[in-house]
């Protein structure tokens, strides 16, 4: 099957997944799987080839025979998106999770929206869907970040927009590709949460990163206590208890004087003495007290 449309420009930052899918034109000959208007086509599931460019590395098998159970009961309320190739088959845009859950609950067709889109809008649409999504985990979005940089000279700013996050999340994520790939490897296996992760980045050297987080696990060390446990070993000083001044011995002749004035005029006093030179310290804690001892030393 072939279908011809013009190249499309790539459109403005922002707009969400219909800004990257150019609808294929009306005047294209439509094919005995395609409906009129854009609207879905049930399409063979093994008409259907993986998208080459997918972010995703991993995917959980129970959330996956989850969907296939809803899909069982209720279908498959999502269609995904398609492209057509040359040799009559359909590629995947988005959707891969429906797919392969479509396989498990044993259907034949699949909903799919028809879009022609070049190679380079496939991955840019691709990387953005996944990224829109709350179940990759953390490397993968660090890596689909990354990629959309290197690929797409998107700035942090440009990202952000486009994905619907802030630009400080995307630059954590884009942090995360400086761990050692034996710590990224336990981000992605769940050993590590993103919040350990970009706690450990304190460090400089990966030896550091390493050892840390071998204690961070075997400690199971929630987040919080990570931070303080990574400062701790980057600022051992802070750690340090500063020992007490020793107490200066007081003269008992200068002790029975502070007594007799406590005595005598209700307060707290200090007299601090050096060679028969010094200062007496009077405390008060209420301008009654105050009062009263301006009138206990004007006489009055």
């Amino acid at each position: 099957m072939s279908i011809a449309a013009p190249e499309m420009k790539r459109r403005a930052l922002g707009k969400g997944l219909d800004s990257l899918l150019p609808r294929i034109p009306a005047t294209s000959a439509p094919s005995s799987s395609e409906n009129e208007g854009g609207k879905p086509l049930e399409i063979p599931l093994d008409h259907l080839d993986r998208n080459p460019f997918q972010t995703r590395s991993q995917m959980n098998e129970e959330q996956l025979a989850e969907l296939a159970a809803s899909i069982t009961a209720n279908g498959v309320v999502q269609p995904v998106l398609v492209r057509p190739l040359a040799n009559g088959r359909f590629q995947l845009i988005a959707g891969e999770r429906r797919w392969r859950a479509s396989e498990l609950a044993g259907k034949k067709t699949i909903p799919a929206i028809l879009r022609q889109v070049s190679d380079e809008q496939a991955l840019e649409i691709t990387i953005v869907e996944n990224l829109q999504r709350a179940d990759l985990n953390p490397m993968e979005q660090s890596r689909a970040y990354e990629r959309l940089s290197r690929e797409f000279h998107m700035t942090q700013e440009q990202m952000a927009v486009r994905t619907g996050k802030d630009r400080a999340t995307v630059s954590n994520f884009l942090r995360l590709l400086r761990l050692p790939s034996s710590l990224q490897a336990r981000v992605e296996s769940g050993e590590l949460s993103f919040g350990h992760a970009r706690t450990l980045l304190a460090f400089e050297h990966a030896e550091e990163m390493e050892k840390a987080a071998k204690r961070i696990i075997a400690l199971s060390l929630s987040v919080r206590q990570t931070e303080s446990y990574v400062q701790g070993l980057i600022h051992p000083e802070r750690n340090i208890k500063k020992e007490p001044k020793p107490e200066v011995p007081v003269d008992p002749n200068i002790r029975a004087v502070q007594e007799r004035l406590q005595r005598a005029l209700g307060l707290k006093v200090h007299i601090e003495d050096h060679d028969g030179r010094g200062k007496v310290i009077i405390e008060y804690a209420r301008l009654e007290d105050f009062d009263g001892l301006l009138e206990t030393l004007a006489g009055e």
